[in-house]
């Protein structure tokens, strides 16, 4: 009965269209009020969520923010797309790959899919349009390009993922994440290279060695910032948390003092919009973890564990079963809810199926980063769709084959542990 009205109410809220951290909280609420009266209910329901993001590592992620922020607002993206131009712009259908590569570039040092969509597609939708590529092509391909920067660290939702597996290294979990997101990232610059041959459209220009080396070099103090956040953690000299701090210190100067685009007057309003941001993930955090201590009160784990391992006990086969359910949970769900909520569900099934908590993670963020360029709740998607003014319904076409790379992506992500785990191992991070 727990489970039912839980599941029920959330639904029904998110139907409404209440925002989901109140339809998670107040769906936990209510299954709650089927055992005990309301005040230990909700009183249960406050100490869970305090409780939750009263965490160290979750540190990171305001700073993290406040740092995409600056970056976002310092003209990084178009000197990274300058930059991606100079030298693969003459390829056939370059501006298609300039897109996928600055959105994977910027996406990384913002840490934010949505920042990627807005500041990439505001500058190369409208480009590639004079390149002849239809809007709704560029559209798509930015919105899911923009994903990568959810795996190529720094990247909030692997810290979120760390919290809620209980003890996976983030520092692991960011080195892990550079070649899936470098996986993805070339399938579809393989589907845009397809795509720009079947229309014609040829090569412009030609690679300048001298235009390559000046644009790198204006670049170059934007791309110093995922050396040095993740050199240092590598390296011992800092953890995650102490990143972040770093990273908010040189995107201040950064922006301040050598590309002068964001003055002392703008500081405010940056701050703000970081704070508002803050508060949204830190609320879905908070209420997530509820639910999903509830869960586990009501032994729900367990029993989807059975109930899956009852269906077969062939790895293949429950893993495209898991990953079946991350789609489609990915569809209705933001990510960081969707962490927290299943990742106690979901990855000890995994671990009884040999499969290592840090690949499991990574698969994970990988799944539900489709979501977020999937109708009807993929808020990158919506984004894109107003950065380029189109629409949903003409942006589906050229989504389908980048849906398609994105689960070949993962598929390889899934059945071959060496994309996660090969480089964390190989720098000592992880055994």
């Amino acid at each position: 009965m727990t489970e039912a009205i839980l599941l029920l109410m959330f639904f029904l809220l998110l139907t409404l269209g209440v925002p989901v951290a109140f339809c998670i909280g107040l769906a936990a609420v209510a299954a709650m009020l089927v055992s005990i009266d309301v005040t230990p209910a909700l009183t249960t329901v406050a100490q869970r969520m305090a409780g939750g993001i009263n965490s160290f590592a979750l540190l990171a992620i305001p700073l993290f923010i406040l740092s995409g922020n600056l970056m976002s607002s310092g003209g990084i993206a178009q000197r990274l797309i300058t930059f991606a131009r100079s030298f693969i712009g003459a390829l056939p259908g370059g501006l298609a790959l300039v897109n996928v590569i600055s959105c994977a570039l910027f996406g990384a040092i913002s840490g934010s899919a949505v920042a990627a969509t807005s500041a990439v597609g505001g500058v190369m939708v409208p480009a590639m349009e004079e390149d002849n590529f239809p809007r709704e092509f560029s559209a798509a391909l930015t919105a899911t390009s923009a994903t990568t920067g959810l795996l190529i660290p720094p990247s909030n939702i692997l810290i979120v993922y760390a919290v809620a597996s209980g003890g996976v290294s983030i520092a692991a979990l960011f080195v892990g994440g550079y070649l899936p997101g470098l996986l993805v990232a070339l399938c579809l610059m393989v589907v845009s290279a397809l795509y720009a041959k079947s229309k014609g459209l040829h090569a412009q220009g030609q690679v300048s060695a001298s235009v390559v080396v000046r644009t790198f070099v204006e670049a170059a103090p934007s791309l110093a910032l995922i050396v040095i956040v993740i050199g240092g953690i590598i390296g011992g000299l800092f953890t995650a948390t102490e990143a972040g701090a770093i990273a908010v210190l040189y995107s201040l100067l950064l922006s301040l003092l050598v590309y002068r685009e964001v003055s002392v007057s703008d500081l405010p309003a940056i701050l703000l919009k970081a704070t508002e941001t803050t508060a949204i993930v830190m609320l879905l955090v908070g209420t997530s973890i509820a639910m999903s201590w509830l869960l586990a009160f009501q032994n729900v784990p367990t029993v989807v564990a059975e109930s899956l391992l009852a269906v077969s006990d062939n790895p293949l086969v429950l893993f495209l079963l898991i990953n079946l359910a991350l789609l489609v949970v990915g569809s209705f769900m933001d990510m960081t809810p969707a962490v927290l909520i299943f990742t106690p569900i979901f990855l000890p099934i995994a671990v009884q199926l040999d499969m290592s908590p840090l690949h499991f993670g990574i698969m994970m963020v990988l799944n539900l980063s489709i979501g977020l360029c999937t109708p009807p709740v993929g808020s990158v998607l919506f984004v894109s769709c107003a950065v380029a003014k189109t629409s949903l319904e003409r942006m589906i076409k050229p989504l389908m084959p980048m849906y398609a790379a994105m689960v070949v992506a993962l598929l390889l992500v899934t059945f071959v542990p060496e994309f996660s785990e090969a480089l964390p191992r190989y720098f000592g991070l992880y055994e």
